[in-house]
């Protein structure tokens, strides 16, 4: 592994939270993801499915985890399968997890290979009234017409035991990782360290004429070196007019002389994300019209970020969000207040400059699982991240941090990155 191990006791402490919320006489089963095909015999890198690196810190593909906490025998109550590796497997793939290092990770004790698994379930299943089975249930999923290893196991046991009562893990989960422990925090805080890091060799090394995808490797390199797993998302470095489009991310054009760059990107470190954007000009000086309207941006993250407290509801945030960038868009003079009062108010005009949502669950998933319904609470990490978008000045700017929730309002987990002018245009000219 690339991360330092994570204690076994986080694992533990998720299985029972969720084992807690399960009914009475209930399995739960969840699976990893597929290792998916490219083109010929080549495969795309594995990403392990969340919910079951959650409840075991198993990051290792065919594995899967089957909790019955009502089990008549101990041993039965929480059971991990992993793939029995062979010589064959060890000389083209390496090594893979042991029983005795797949309990080290997870805490279970109980560590069965994969091919048990059916004969296993069959062994409880008909004293049990209810299975709990996994599914993306990602309001923006793109996965609904994949048949993944969950949609093969839904059907497996739907086919096999179709008078069993089915109900949904992802619920669960969904509630259970919205809060972070302390240990997920550390390693949240490790992935956004990682960032910071990344966006200062950044500002070291661009020069005008470089290409956006230049940038892209200096991060990449950057978060390689410090032990992070992959870019937590397909990193944006758009300048220019590039940057009016929100999740542009070719990044093959040349950084101009006179642009500014909107760099929108993250690290993945031991699973969990960090989600970052800064902007910042080309030839390292801002022009005035750039500096006006990077500073209405971090207006709205300074204020708006104050907004973000235990009770507020996530809904309300973003009214009080927008209106903050509104009142910035008239300072630009990019409206006027009297339009804006005779404006129609299922169509605000502040659209036209700011199009986008500022706070979002962040963790395990880019875009944590959990519901905009749900109160923010302490222990919670969202993001705030306002921008101003002027598509006829070819100027885009949006500036991004990454808080967890404390009983007092916010921590920023990513105050060391360089955001204030003075600061990124010093560290330019170093």
């Amino acid at each position: 592994m690339r991360y330092a191990k994570i204690p076994s006791s986080l694992f533990i402490n998720n299985r029972k939270n969720f084992s807690d919320k399960m009914e009475s006489n209930s399995i739960a089963i969840l699976t990893s993801n597929d290792v998916m095909p490219n083109n010929a015999d080549d495969v795309m890198g594995f990403t392990q499915n969340n919910d079951l690196f959650y409840l075991t810190g198993i990051d290792q593909e065919e594995s899967i985890l089957l909790l019955y906490p009502d089990a008549a025998l101990p041993e039965n109550r929480e059971i991990l399968f992993v793939k029995e590796t062979s010589d064959v497997i060890k000389i083209w793939e390496g090594d893979k997890l042991t029983k005795e290092q797949a309990f080290e990770v997870s805490g279970i004790k109980n560590v069965k290979w994969i091919q048990d698994f059916e004969l296993t379930l069959q062994y409880m299943a008909f004293e049990a009234d209810t299975f709990y089975l996994g599914h993306n249930e990602h309001k923006k999923t793109l996965t609904t017409d994949i048949n993944t290893q969950q949609d093969r196991m839904i059907s497996f046991c739907k086919e096999k035991y179709p008078l069993h009562n089915f109900k949904r893990a992802a619920k669960i989960t969904r509630d259970l990782r919205q809060i972070k422990s302390e240990e997920e925090i550390a390693l949240m805080q490790q992935a956004a360290n990682i960032s910071i890091g990344s966006f200062e060799r950044v500002l070291k090394t661009i020069q005008p004429g470089m290409k956006e995808y230049e940038l892209e490797a200096e991060l990449t390199y950057e978060l390689t070196r410090k032990g992070g797993k992959r870019h937590a998302f397909m990193p944006i470095v758009a300048s220019g007019a590039n940057a009016c489009a929100l999740h542009y991310n070719t990044n093959d054009s040349v950084c101009m002389d006179g642009d500014m760059v909107l760099m929108d990107f993250g690290v993945c470190y031991a699973n969990y994300n960090s989600d970052t954007t800064r902007c910042f000009p080309v030839n390292g000086k801002f022009s005035k019209r750039q500096k006006e309207v990077y500073n209405a941006v971090l207006y709205c993250l300074k204020e708006g970020s104050k907004l973000i407290k235990p009770g507020v509801i996530p809904a309300d945030y973003e009214k009080q969000m927008a209106t903050l960038v509104e009142e910035q868009l008239i300072k630009l003079g990019l409206l006027k207040f009297k339009d804006i009062k005779n404006q129609d108010p299922d169509n605000p005009l502040y659209k036209k400059y700011f199009m986008h949502g500022t706070a979002h669950h962040i963790g395990l998933d880019v875009h944590d699982v959990g519901l905009y319904t749900r109160p923010f609470e302490v222990g919670m990490v969202v993001t705030c991240e306002p921008g101003i978008y002027i598509t006829e000045e070819g100027i885009g700017c949006r500036l991004e941090n990454d808080y967890l929730i404390i009983e007092n309002g916010t921590k920023n987990l990513t105050t060391e990155m360089p955001i204030e002018i003075s600061e990124i245009e010093a560290i330019m000219r170093a």
